[in-house]
């Protein structure tokens, strides 16, 4: 890579470490309002461009981008027409570099974080993340055993690789939920390496059209030395589980470090008055046994939060008991402060659920560009 371009890993490592970066995005307004990368130390300059296209002509380029310190990044979906934008500004004199592969190529960047041992017991559980879309997913191995949770499709080639690395072989690929906002590699990462695909009984019930194992609360799958216990956690959908690994619960979309699932993808805003009501039960009643040490490792987190001291994207159970209304409001009050403030859905949410059900057959490049974008699962952050 020249020095006239940064690599999109090499641009989240940046804002990783915390440094600030002047991100130039020149693509239309439909393209910025759908996605954008941003962060607590992202400062976003917008200018489409056909400007630069116009101001070449007339000799004012610079006049289209403030005086900053340091290199602007300049962005756009596959690098191409941001490449001679960041060209034109160093022929005029500013210091400017390319995102190589632009908004496509930093959506498939995609990080692993070790979980801290203490609270994995025999287990080794590694975080994944994908800071584009804040999805995250998980490996867990013990022995000669592995297990992945949540896994994407873009990526479902990475779990297995990754289980050699430590020594292992998959044994099972487990979904939370039918999840809507991004592909599920599930059936990918079964056919690739023989791992029995997992669902809740629940779950499955929703229409999922191949086959797989069913579990429900209380059911346990064993890799290694290690027993991993299903604990059913309905509210953002009816077969929402989470699995307890030692001292990590993993939620999926059930509880997040910041806030509470949104309870409206699985049947609209008809149903979300009682999903929100069986959500406020799964975290005051069905999470009440687990004591306050106990990790929250969620399926998403929201780019730009800070993440704990470990490196990963988690949250003790009695902090969020502390800092999460919903833990201290009665039942009618947490659904009428959630459903009053429910974000835009997933892009192509309904596509990407009837994907992920088997009713509907995606090409990997088609797969690739319905997710693109924030999960927007959850609900505003409390």
């Amino acid at each position: 890579m020249s020095d006239d371009a940064i690599t999109a890993a090499d641009l989240q490592r940046r804002l990783d470490a915390g440094e600030q970066v002047t991100l130039l995005d020149i693509r239309n307004r439909e393209e910025v309002d759908a996605w954008k990368l941003d962060g607590p130390t992202v400062d976003r300059v917008e200018v489409p461009y056909v400007k630069f296209v116009s101001a070449q002509v007339t000799g004012g380029v610079t006049d289209l981008v403030p005086d900053v310190e340091g290199p602007l990044v300049a962005v756009c979906p596959r690098g191409e027409a941001s490449d001679e934008v960041a060209a034109m500004l160093r022929e005029a004199g500013v210091d400017a570099v390319n995102l190589a592969g632009g908004m496509e190529a930093y959506a498939r960047v995609y990080e692993a974080t070790e979980l801290p041992s203490d609270a994995t017991g025999d287990a080794t559980v590694v975080q994944y993340r994908r800071p584009s879309s804040g999805c995250l997913a998980y490996l867990v191995v013990s022995g000669s055993d592995a297990l992945v949770v949540d896994p994407l499709r873009a990526f479902a080639d990475r779990y297995a690789a990754d289980a050699t690395d430590y020594g292992a072989e998959l044994r099972y690929a487990v979904d939370t939920h039918v999840h809507a906002d991004h592909v599920s590699g599930l059936r990918d990462v079964a056919a690739a390496t023989g791992a029995a695909p997992v669902m809740s009984a629940r779950a499955v019930e929703r229409g999922v059209t191949f086959d797989v194992e069913t579990v429900g609360d209380g059911d346990t799958l064993r890799i290694g030395e290690t027993e991993v216990e299903v604990v059913a956690t309905p509210g953002h959908t009816t077969g929402m589980v989470s699995l307890r690994v030692g001292e990590v619960l993993l939620t999926g979309d059930g509880l997040f470090a910041r806030g509470v699932p949104r309870p409206d993808l699985q049947e609209g805003a008809e149903g979300a008055e009682e999903y929100a009501r069986e959500l406020h039960r799964t975290l005051t009643e069905r999470l009440a046994r687990f004591d306050d040490g106990t990790l929250v490792a969620p399926g998403h987190y929201t780019p730009g939060d800070v993440p704990s001291a470990d490196g990963s994207y988690t949250a003790r159970l009695g902090d969020l008991r502390e800092s999460l209304s919903v833990f201290s409001e009665d039942r009618e009050a947490f659904v009428e402060r959630v459903l009053a403030d429910v974000p835009p859905r997933p892009a192509n949410f309904e596509e990407i659920i009837e994907a992920n059900l088997g009713r509907a057959e995606l090409a990997a490049d088609e797969a690739f560009e319905v997710e693109l974008g924030p999960n927007n699962c959850a609900a505003a952050a409390d």
